[in-house]
């Protein structure tokens, strides 16, 4: 069992900055896959980055402005955020996979805002 614990979110303005994280804890050590998604109000929960081996995709509204990275062990994985956007404003959730990207666990979720 893992649980996962997400930090970092809060009210930012426009062009501004955040760095989001999460902690793993429990039985990390299938974790292959981790990621970020997000959800906005009335729309569907997307996939906004994620990393396994090494390797990193981005959803394209976020590439240039966003870093995702994660520590050897797995158990910690920051969103650094820039250059935030209105439309960047939602519900960010970690979310771990393992080697054949099965869902492990979800965060609880945590709210970023973006207004002036």
């Amino acid at each position: 069992h893992v649980q996962l614990v997400e930090s970092g979110g809060g009210l930012v303005q426009p062009g501004g900055s955040l760095r989001l994280s999460c902690a793993a804890s429990g039985s990390t050590a299938n974790i292959y896959s981790t990621a970020w998604y997000r959800q906005a109000p009335g729309k569907k929960r997307e996939l906004v980055a994620n990393i396994n081996t090494g390797r990193t995709n981005y959803a394209d509204s976020v590439k240039g402005r966003f870093v995702i990275s994660r520590d050897n062990a797995k158990t910690t994985v920051d969103l650094q955020m820039n250059s935030l956007k209105p439309e960047d404003a939602a519900v960010y959730y970690c979310n771990v996979r393992d080697f054949w990207l099965r869902d492990i666990a979800w965060g609880q979720g945590t709210q970023v805002t973006v207004s002036s």
